[in-house]
């Protein structure tokens, strides 16, 4: 390969390697360079707080490509080093093995780290944060060594990590502060039904707690409510939240949003710096979906923002992105989202099963001004994939047809865009 300045790939996770991928793909034949400080080669980590953290040996199972992904592309990928600074203007980049990586662009996949706990940093004795793969064996570890955890954050990492315990035979407790589960990311009506079925699964789950004292003992942590209700645990999980790692781009005077903290990009992945991209968790982009700017912590925005970043590196023309969509898996039930939460979206149900069915299946229609904007699908992964062509379309007309289990919803979403289409044709012809 021609010996001029590399595209340099700063983070070896999943935005990272998903670039590489697409850069090879898309035909770019000069050097690749992709820094990563973990000692693992690229790999998923929505599995770390499920099958990874249940089963050791699904460790091996996890890589975003196979081991041979990379040296046979030609790509320099460099474990256990980290980029300490960035210089825009050169064009450099500095190393803590003492190298320097002259490019000719750069992108930043740097990620996010757990969000910790002032009372509890990272390395406190039976605290446990999960957000890399020696994290999750460290705390797979613990919880085979014990009969019980408390996990702090009714998030989706929170939950995920409870559902697995749970799963292992532990007596588990989740504290969240607010009112109802995953109160960012969906309606009260699911987290309302996911909290019945936590709950019947055996979980303590206090909702809208505070935490008045946390104190490390010589064994175990014990966690105290301003209600008085204390527990002393032998694991505690702490699951509040995802900090991007954006002290890189700071330190070479790229923008950051000053709300989320993420390396602000436009939509073809561009940072403020020329040559200088960015993807992933530390990224923040305006989504015309949300109707804001911010940081979308989804393995499918990785996969999306590196795709355009890599094409926009090589001066070509992206596709735009596609409709956001997240999954978790959690208490027997497989959760998909399409679209987002937005303020003032109105939910139906299409069925509506008690929290504790063995086998729940049932979606939440979210229509705003009469639009599709968010669709939530638990165990109805295929329907939701057919409601993909409603998205952005007027189906207030259709909602209780839509809704109405008993009735075909392939056929019926056919009919819904049918009459959209003959709407914007008459609309035209005006």
């Amino acid at each position: 390969m021609a010996q001029q300045a590399p595209i340099l790939i700063v983070g070896a996770g999943q935005a990272g390697a998903m670039a590489a991928a697409e850069l090879r793909k898309l035909g770019h034949a000069d050097r690749i360079v992709m820094v990563g400080g973990e000692r693992h080669a690229p790999y998923e980590r929505p599995p770390l707080s499920k099958a990874v953290l249940a089963d050791a040996g699904q460790r091996g199972q996890i890589g975003v490509h196979p081991a041979s992904f990379y040296a046979e592309r030609e790509i320099d990928l460099r474990l256990g080093t980290t980029v300490t600074a960035i210089d825009p203007a050169r064009s450099v980049a500095a190393c803590t093995d003492g190298s320097e990586i002259h490019f000719g662009a750069c992108l930043l996949a740097t990620g996010g780290s757990a969000r910790a706990l002032k009372a509890l940093p990272p390395g406190t004795p039976d605290v446990h944060y999960l957000r890399t793969l020696d994290d999750a064996d460290a705390l797979r570890e613990a919880m085979q060594r014990a009969d019980e955890i408390l996990v702090i954050g009714g998030g989706f990492l929170g939950l995920e990590t409870a559902s697995t315990a749970v799963d292992l035979g532990l007596k588990v407790t989740v504290l969240e502060s607010a009112d109802t589960l995953l109160g960012r990311a969906a309606p009260a009506e699911l987290g309302d039904w996911l909290a019945q079925r936590i709950r019947a699964r055996g979980v303590d789950l206090r909702l809208g707690c505070q935490i008045a004292a946390i104190e490390p003992q010589s064994q175990g942590v014990r966690v105290q409510l301003a209600d008085g209700t204390a527990w002393q645990v032998p694991v505690l999980v702490v699951a509040i939240g995802l900090t991007p790692n954006s002290g890189l781009a700071a330190g070479a005077g790229l923008a950051l949003h000053p709300g989320n903290g993420g390396i602000r990009i436009d939509e073809r992945g561009r940072t403020s710096a020329p040559n200088i991209y960015a993807a992933g968790d530390c990224a923040s982009q305006f989504h015309p979906l949300f109707g804001t700017e911010m940081r979308l912590e989804s393995w499918q925005s990785a996969n999306e923002q590196a795709r355009i970043a890599a094409t926009s590196m090589l001066g070509l023309e992206a596709a735009p992105a596609a409709t956001p969509w997240f999954w978790t898996d959690q208490f027997g039930c497989n959760v998909q989202m399409l679209g987002a939460a937005h303020a003032g979206i109105r939910y139906a149900w299409r069925e509506r099963p008690p929290g504790d069915a063995a086998s729940p299946k049932f979606m939440l229609l979210g229509t705003l001004d009469g639009r599709l904007r968010h669709a939530i699908a638990v165990n109805a992964g295929g329907d939701l994939r057919q409601l993909r062509a409603l998205f952005g379309l007027p189906v207030e007309e259709h909602l209780a047809r839509l809704c109405d289990a008993a009735l075909p919803l392939r056929q019926l979403v056919r009919e819904v865009q049918a009459d959209a289409t003959g709407r914007t044709a008459s609309l035209t012809t005006l």
